[in-house]
C-alpha cells in the first residue's frame, strides 16, 4: 500500500528533502513518517535530493519505524550524467543502521553494500546479503547514504523505502564456523587472508570460495568481507577437518583499507573515519582484544579512497603482495624493507609481511599469493600467533615451495621470522631451498640492499647459500621472482620497468645479533 503522492518513482523537479543538518563530516536529512498498519499491508514513501561536490562523507536518512513492522526494504538510484575524461563521476553507496542509533561503533549497525547493491530488506528471519537479520524494532532507523565520488553538476537521488507489517517470524538461526580444525600439529599450514563473496562485493558463494581454498590447497582462508560481519553466520557448514575458515573484515574508509582478521563471530568493527579523525587507534584496540590482528591492505592501490593514509602504528602487519603482482605490489615491499631497517635500527617492534588474493570474481584466483605460517596447531588462536610473530612466507600458489634457515657457533639456528642470538663477528651460514620455481631468479637482501642473485634452473629446484655477520647484516630475507617477460633474470638497474620478474616468494626476514 502506498501514501498518495509519496508513490511512484521520483521526480527530480521537486526536492522532497532538503539538508538539514551538516556536522563533522555528516549530513543528516529530513525525517520519514511511517505510521502504524494492519497486519499484511506494506506501505512505501520516495524521497529525493540532491548532493553538490564536496558534500559529506555519509548523509543519515532518518526513518520512523512504528511497532507492528516486521521488514524494512529501501531501493535506491542516483543520475550519472557523462563527465568529461579523467573527472569522477557519481557514485554512492547504501547501508542502514536499526533503532540503537548510528554512533560510531555503536550497536545499530545493520548492514552495508556500497555501491554495489541497489537494494536492500531486512526481516527477522532473513536479510539481503550484506545486512544482518534480526529485531524490526520500532523507532528512528537511519539509511545511510555514502556519495564515494559526486560529478561536477552534483548528484540527484531517490530512495525508496517500504515497511511491510507483520509478526515478526523465526528468528535468524547463525551457523558460524567452529575455532579449530583437524591439523598436523606444529607445521606449515598455507591460508589466504583477504577474500570476498556475494556478501559484500564479491561474485563467489561462500560454497564456492570454500570450494576454489580447497581446491588451491590451502589449510585456512579468513572472510573478510568490506564493512560487514553479514557472512559470519553463513560459513559453518563450509568449514571441516581440512579447512579452518576464520572471520574478518574489510575496513574500508575513505583514507584507505584495511584487514581486521580473526574477529568473534559477529563482531563489527567501524569504518566511517578517515585518518585526520583519529579515530582508528579505538577500532584497532576492539580487534586486539578479540584477539585479532589488523593488517594494513594493498597500501599502494591507486584507486580513489583505496591508497592507505593512516600510517602503520598499531598495525600488526602489512599486506605487501595483493593479488597477481604489479608494480603498487613493489612499492609496498620496498617501503616494508625500509621500515624493516628502522626497527634493526632502533629496536622498534617490526612489522611482518602478508600477502592475499583479494578475490573477488570467479576470474580472480584464490590462494594467489598465500601465506605459509608455522604454527601450533590448526586453529584461530595458533595461525594468528603465527602471522603476528612473522613467522610466514608468501607463496603465489601451493606449487612453489621453500625452506629458509640462518645457521650459526655450535649448530644453533633461526628460522623466519625469528632472531639468531649471536655475536656480532660470528660467522653465520644462511641456507635458501626452492622448488617449483622454473629458471626462477633468487634474491637475498639485508639492511643493505641486495647482497647475492642467483638463478634456478629450469626444473625449478634449487639450493642457495651465502655466509655472513651480524655486524654486515642485522637481518637477511629472500626473493623467489620468475624470469623477466623476455627470459632473463633481471637485476638492479635504474630503469623504467620493473627491475625483475614477477614475485614467486617472498620471505619475512631473519634478524641476526643479539
Amino acid at each position: 500500500m502506498c501514501t498518495g503522492a509519496d508513490c511512484g518513482r521520483p521526480d527530480f523537479s521537486r526536492r522532497g528533502f532538503l539538508t538539514a543538518a551538516t556536522v563533522a563530516g555528516v549530513t543528516t536529512l529530513g525525517p520519514v513518517s511511517f505510521a502504524t498498519a494492519a497486519e499484511g499491508q506494506t506501505w512505501t514513501k520516495v524521497i529525493t535530493g540532491h548532493f553538490d561536490p564536496g558534500t559529506p562523507d555519509f548523509a543519515y536518512l532518518p526513518v520512523q519505524v512504528p511497532p507492528g513492522a516486521n521488514q524494512i526494504s529501501a531501493v535506491y538510484g542516483y543520475d550519472k550524467p557523462t563527465v568529461p575524461s579523467g573527472t569522477p563521476g557519481n557514485v554512492c553507496d547504501l547501508g542502514v543502521f536499526d533503532a540503537r542509533g548510528i554512533a560510531l561503533g555503536g550497536a545499530g549497525f545493520r548492514g552495508w553494500s556500497g555501491g554495489f547493491r541497489d537494494r536492500f530488506s531486512i526481516s527477522g528471519t532473513e536479510a539481503t546479503p550484506g545486512y544482518l537479520p534480526g529485531e524490526i524494532m520500532p523507532g528512528t532507523w537511519h539509511i545511510v547514504l555514502g556519495p564515494y565520488t559526486v560529478a561536477p553538476g552534483g548528484m540527484d537521488y531517490w530512495v525508496e523505502v517500504t515497511l511491510t507489517y507483520g509478526p515478526p517470524g523465526a528468528a535468524y538461526q547463525p551457523n558460524y564456523p567452529p575455532a579449530r580444525a583437524k591439523g598436523r600439529g606444529r607445521a606449515w599450514y598455507r591460508g589466504d587472508c583477504h577474500l570476498h563473496t556475494v556478501y559484500s562485493d564479491g561474485r563467489r558463494l561462500p560454497a564456492e570460495v570454500a570450494a576454489g581454498a580447497r581446491e588451491a590447497k590451502l589449510d585456512f582462508i579468513t572472510s573478510t568481507d568490506h564493512n560487514t560481519s553479514s557472512s559470519h553466520g553463513v560459513w559453518g557448514k563450509f568449514a571441516g577437518d581440512d579447512l579452518l575458515i576464520m572471520l574478518g573484515e574489510e575496513v574500508t574508509t575513505r583514507n584507505g583499507h584495511w584487514l581486521a582478521l580473526g574477529l568473534r563471530p559477529g563482531q563489527f568493527v567501524e569504518w566511517r573515519y578517515r585518518s585526520r579523525d583519529h579515530a582508528l587507534p579505538e577500532y584497532q584496540r576492539d580487534v586486539h582484544r578479540s584477539g585479532g590482528l589488523c593488517v594494513a591492505a594493498h597500501p599502494y592501490c591507486p584507486w580513489v579512497a583505496c591508497n592507505f593514509k593512516f600510517g602503520y602504528t598499531g598495525f600488526d602487519a602489512i599486506e605487501v603482495w595483493n593479488g597477481p603482482w604489479t608494480w603498487d605490489d613493489e612499492a609496498a615491499v620496498a617501503e616494508w624493507d625500509a621500515k624493516l631497517v628502522a626497527a634493526a635500527r632502533g629496536g622498534d617492534r617490526w612489522l611482518p609481511a602478508m600477502g592475499n588474493s583479494d578475490a573477488h570474481n570467479p576470474g580472480n584466483v584464490i590462494g594467489l599469493p598465500q601465506n605459509v605460517v608455522l604454527a601450533d596447531a590448526l586453529s584461530r588462536d595458533a595461525i594468528l600467533a603465527g602471522l603476528r610473530a612473522g613467522r610466514t612466507w608468501i607463496a603465489e600458489s601451493a606449487a612453489v615451495d621453500l625452506s629458509f634457515v640462518a645457521t650459526g657457533p655450535r649448530g644453533r639456528s633461526a628460522g623466519i621470522g625469528e632472531r639468531l642470538g649471536v655475536t656480532g663477528g660470528d660467522r653465520v651460514a644462511v641456507r635458501l631451498d626452492v622448488t617449483g620455481v622454473p629458471n626462477g631468479t633468487v634474491r637475498l637482501i639485508t639492511d643493505e640492499g641486495q647482497i647475492l642473485q642467483q638463478s634456478l634452473p629450469a626444473s625449478g629446484s634449487g639450493t642457495v647459500t651465502w655466509l655472513t655477520t651480524p655486524d654486515v647484516s642485522a637481518y637477511v630475507r629472500a626473493e623467489v621472482r620468475h624470469p623477466q617477460a623476455d627470459g632473463t633474470p633481471g637485476a638492479p638497474a635504474l630503469s623504467p620497468g620493473l627491475n625483475f620478474g614477477a614475485m614467486a616468494a617472498l620471505t619475512n626476514p631473519i634478524f641476526l645479533g643479539r
